[in-house]
């Protein structure tokens, strides 16, 4: 069966992940957020909500 030759298919798998690894992953790391998160000390604290059975 030509599916247990793993001689072509890791050679694929081998070149995707180099071509992941270095074309993608700068690409990632230069994404902006277009709404960036608060630091949790400038977060406004919430209601709590008085829940009946606590």
């Amino acid at each position: 069966m030509p599916q247990l030759n793993p001689a072509p298919w890791f050679m694929i798998l081998v070149t995707s992940w180099l071509i992941f690894l270095i074309l993608l992953t700068p690409k990632m790391k230069n994404f902006n957020f277009l709404d960036n998160p608060l630091p949790l000390t400038l977060r406004i604290k919430g209601y709590h909500w008085p829940w009946l059975w606590t």
